[in-house]
């Protein structure tokens, strides 16, 4: 019970910071393992650039349409 209080105690400011921003760690885990497996996809990128490109393009969530 003691640990469990310390552990409270350690992390109380990112409890609170919940309450007003309602963002928690599932979203930055879903955004990790869509870069894993982009990178697994890839095999390795020839520099640190394009995988930061590829990064910004499968999490940003980014639509693009061909023009009717």
């Amino acid at each position: 019970m003691k640990e469990a209080a310390y552990i409270i105690k350690r992390h109380w400011s990112g409890i609170l910071r919940w309450f007003t921003s309602r963002i928690n760690n599932g979203i930055l885990e879903g955004i990790n393992s869509l870069v894993q497996a982009a990178k697994a996809r890839a095999r390795g990128y020839r520099t640190s650039k394009n995988l930061i490109s590829m990064i910004y393009l499968i999490a940003g969530k980014l639509k693009f349409s061909l023009p009717t």
